[in-house]
């Protein structure tokens, strides 16, 4: 039997460094936003062991060269179950190197399936354990929805959700070394910090204006000049109507809000025409 999970895109609200960490990481404090444009992961459990990873972008990693291989031998190694064959198929819809936590995404659907499948009685928190031997991001990504991420990313706090609102999301034609961002960021010398308390608060309103108004990432000020497209899509947008805009993660997509359908979708279709990666979606809930 086979099993199709949507692996939902992530954004960042905010995106904080507080400083690096003795093993090598920094540690972070982000507010995470699952949002409806989702790759199709299908799984199928097979008699004899093995693994197979395709998708449907020929130049992705197959086997346990993809984060979604490697999701699915963590689970069997941490759980002791026995080793099960595995065919694994992604059809993308997520941008790739786009800040949206795309691979991570897959690999955390797979452990939702796997969890479902093979240890119904397992927590969401032991889940979310063995997803952070996968990734920073995969933790977060096996839970969804409105989260405080901390530590490098595997400390998850449920927030008050994003209220109702429309979101255009649009990458330009080129991707950002996230090993680049981080070498580049000094903690000290940062002019601006996300006013995360504050963004809570209005969450914990409802208050959507409020929410909007607190979206920062830190990464913009180290971005490279060859990025100077995140900067014309964030004023694009908020010349269409955006409430607010902001990149997400390590970039270099952008993202914009805004409180009505109508202006949205005319947003998504004007930034289309120079962007093709440019998408219409909406927030998404916590994975079940």
């Amino acid at each position: 039997m086979t099993c199709t999970e949507p692996a939902y895109a992530k954004l960042n609200l905010t995106l904080d460094i507080l400083g690096k960490r003795p093993d090598g990481y920094h540690d972070m404090r982000m507010v995470m936003q699952s949002v409806t444009l989702a790759d199709e992961v299908s799984v199928e459990l097979l008699p004899e062991p093995g693994l197979d990873i395709t998708a449907d972008l020929p130049f992705l990693p197959r086997g346990e060269g993809n984060i979604a291989g490697k999701a699915a031998a963590a689970f069997f190694r941490e759980t002791g179950l026995p080793q099960r064959g595995l065919s694994v198929h992604i059809r993308k819809h997520i941008p790739v190197c786009a800040g949206m936590a795309g691979g991570s995404s897959d690999g955390a659907a797979v452990l939702r399936v796997l969890r479902r499948a093979l240890a119904p009685e397992m927590s969401r928190e032991d889940l979310e354990k063995i997803g952070g031997q996968v990734g920073s991001d995969v933790p977060y990504c096996i839970r969804g929805g409105t989260v405080l991420a901390e530590g490098r990313g595997e400390v998850l706090t449920d927030l008050p959700p994003l209220p109702p609102c429309h979101i255009v999301v649009c990458k330009p034609q080129f991707s950002v070394s996230t090993p680049e961002l981080f070498a580049q960021v000094r903690v000290q010398r940062l002019r601006f910090h996300p006013r995360t308390e504050e963004l809570r608060a209005a969450l914990e309103q409802g208050d959507l204006e409020a929410a909007a108004l607190r979206l920062y990432n830190v990464f913009e000020e180290v971005l490279p000049r060859r990025c100077a497209p995140v900067f014309e899509i964030k004023s694009r947008l908020l010349d269409l109507g955006a409430m607010a805009a902001s990149m997400t993660g390590s970039g270099p997509s952008v993202f914009g809000i805004f409180r009505d359908e109508e202006p949205a979708r005319a947003a998504a279709e004007v930034l289309g025409e120079q962007f093709p990666q440019t998408f219409f979606c909406r927030p998404a809930e916590k994975n079940v």
